[in-house]
């Protein structure tokens, strides 16, 4: 079958050209995690869509650096993908064509956007092009699957939770690859976690590669460069995850490297923040409430480089995002009550146990006091030191990282608390801080935030991490540079 005339066109550009940028756009950008780890992968970042007016800006800032203003503004702007089309994409792109402006896409609708379909609407998308407006309740990886069929990638990348496999008793990304079928591309998915790629972080996401079928290249996922035992709650997880997965008769999916003994232990959280300063401000009075804004250098800690773990080199000196003598987001939330109870915590402590430990501290300052039971002051007291949620109900609301094991999965929830992760040096008694949680996401200390600390907490949960993404788009590079249809004479295209 021959190829439509702008896959055939990208190909021969490529052909002759296999050292020619692969354009790349990113929808539901966010920060621009995905971003980077196909920017350290050689791809060319040309575009991002992306509605979060925070998270644009940072993804502006980051990858159009040392252009003109203008030009950086016009990247940071909000852009709603359920009321921007493709063609608006391609305005200010050379070729001026839709189908002509990008080789790649890639991108990770919400999650929140899931409802369920079915695969005749999802087909549907091949051949209606107004698809996604017909349904109404804005199922937004339609309006992925819409701009596949409009801009005609070679290749495309999505990330998402791993609910996605079992929604609603759907497989949405099995129904994808169906939809992509009929658009002419080959697709495969896998469910990966992070913390097997070099990721500091245990956390479980599906990616789907697709090439067209023009390329007739192989589609292949990264092999895993770390050993790590996931705790037994992330098997239970992703047990009800595969449940609507055929293992054997779905040619869909791809069973990943989940690594072997004789390779490195996974990153563990203190290779990954134990250089940074320690934060003793709130222990000394001098933290208050308000907006952190990241206006303050922090210093690295006087340590010769070749002393520092790999992973802490990696994140000072990423090519391109250096960040010089030191980190500027390295800012926490004001929690006074917590700070005794979250040095008494230990490694690996949950919500149970912390408000044990609550309590354990509240009846000695009350015995301490003189304070009566069940007097006024004892309830006011009570008030003071001890966390009010249920433990029976909030069991996994805190967490306090162990030193030597990677981390739990970052939220975007952490945009509200970081009771999540607690830093596990007794010493500080806090949670981890802005420039921490990027660490453990794998953004390098160069990388800058746009917006205040609620924000950029959210911009970090709400993202795939760079490592995790470089290592796709190293496969996905791969893949295509071992394409036959770059290797030898370009088919004829369609009319």
């Amino acid at each position: 079958m021959k190829p439509p005339k702008a896959i055939a066109e990208k190909i021969r550009r490529l052909g002759n050209d296999p050292d020619a940028p692969l354009r790349t756009l990113d929808l539901f950008a966010g920060c621009g995690g995905l971003s980077l780890g196909f920017h350290a992968a050689g791809f060319q970042i040309v575009a991002a869509v992306e509605n979060d007016p925070f998270a644009a800006r940072s993804h502006a800032l980051n990858f159009f650096r040392g252009l003109p203003q203008e030009v950086i503004e016009h990247h940071a702007q909000a852009r709603d993908i359920t009321t921007v089309d493709p063609e608006e994409m391609v305005e200010d792109r050379p070729s001026g064509e839709a189908d002509r402006a990008f080789d790649i896409i890639i991108g990770g609708p919400p999650c929140q956007a899931y409802a369920r379909v079915g695969r005749a609407k999802l087909r549907e998308v091949a051949e209606h092009p107004q698809a996604f407006q017909i349904d109404p309740r804005g199922n937004l990886y339609l309006r992925y699957l819409h701009y596949v069929e409009r801009l005609q990638p070679l290749a495309l990348l999505m990330e998402n939770v791993p609910d996605i496999l079992n929604y609603g008793g759907h497989n949405i990304v099995q129904e994808m690859v169906e939809a992509l079928d009929a658009m002419g591309y080959e697709a495969r998915y896998s469910l990966i976690n992070s913390a097997h790629h070099g990721v500091p972080q245990m956390r479980d996401r599906v990616f789907m590669i697709a090439v067209h079928k023009a390329l007739n290249a192989e589609i292949r996922f990264p092999a895993a460069k770390h050993h790590c035992v996931l705790p037994a709650g992330y098997a239970g997880t992703r047990a009800v995850a595969l449940k609507h997965v055929d293992m054997f008769g779905d040619p869909g999916y791809v069973e990943p490297d989940t690594g072997h003994e004789g390779l490195p232990p996974a990153v563990t959280a203190a290779e990954a923040i134990g250089d940074l300063p320690p934060i003793t401000l709130h222990r000394e009075g001098k933290l208050k409430r308000g907006a952190r804004r990241f206006d303050e250098l922090s210093r690295y800690r006087n340590i010769p480089l070749s002393r520092l773990p790999a992973y802490a080199r990696l994140m000072r000196g990423w090519q391109g995002f250096e960040a010089g003598e030191g980190v500027y987001d390295h800012v926490l939330r004001y929690l006074p009550r917590d700070t005794t109870i979250f040095e008494a915590m230990e490694q690996g402590d949950e919500y149970p146990a912390a408000h044990r430990v609550a309590n354990r501290l509240f009846e000695a300052e009350a015995a301490r006091r003189g304070i009566k039971r069940d007097s006024v002051a004892w309830k006011e007291l009570h008030r003071a030191m001890v966390p009010p949620y249920d433990p029976s109900k909030f069991p996994n609301r805190w967490w306090k990282l162990r030193e030597k094991g990677p981390a739990r999965t970052l939220m975007a929830h952490i945009g509200k608390d970081t009771y999540s992760h607690i830093h596990y040096d007794s010493a500080q008694g806090r949670v981890i801080s802005v420039r921490e949680a990027a660490r453990l996401q794998s953004f390098p200390d160069g990388f800058i935030f746009a917006g205040t600390m609620n924000p950029a907490f959210r911009q970090i949960g709400n993202a795939v991490p760079p490592i995790m993404a470089r290592e796709i788009a190293l496969a996905i590079r791969g893949m295509l540079a071992n394409a036959p249809a770059l290797a030898g004479p370009v088919m004829e295209a369609a009319e």
